[in-house]
């Protein structure tokens, strides 16, 4: 199965989801449990979207270019007005 198929069956589940949830509100009320669930069903229907967007996007094929680091040591001069970290200057006490 391709990701759009995936991402078509979980929208027709949530889209069944929401039905569901509909007549169980209507059946039981709006009470807290049931604003809960509806909060959290709409959750997952905006984050299917927003799955559905990085998958058709542009650069959804592309990957990240990778960043070669040198395994050179690093020029000490670019460490001599540092401070180092929680420690305070190297000329002057902490408190």
């Amino acid at each position: 199965m391709s990701v759009h198929d995936d991402l078509t069956s979980v929208q027709r589940a949530l889209d069944d989801l929401f039905r569901s949830v509909g007549r169980l509100e209507q059946q039981l009320g709006g009470g807290l449990e049931i604003r809960r669930v509806r909060t959290d069903a709409d959750h997952l229907r905006e984050s299917v979207a927003l799955l559905r967007e990085v998958s058709e996007g542009p650069g959804a094929a592309k990957r990240p270019a990778l960043v070669t680091i040198s395994d050179a040591p690093y020029d000490i001069s670019l460490w001599t007005d540092s401070d180092d970290e929680g420690l305070g200057a190297r000329d002057r006490h902490a408190p």
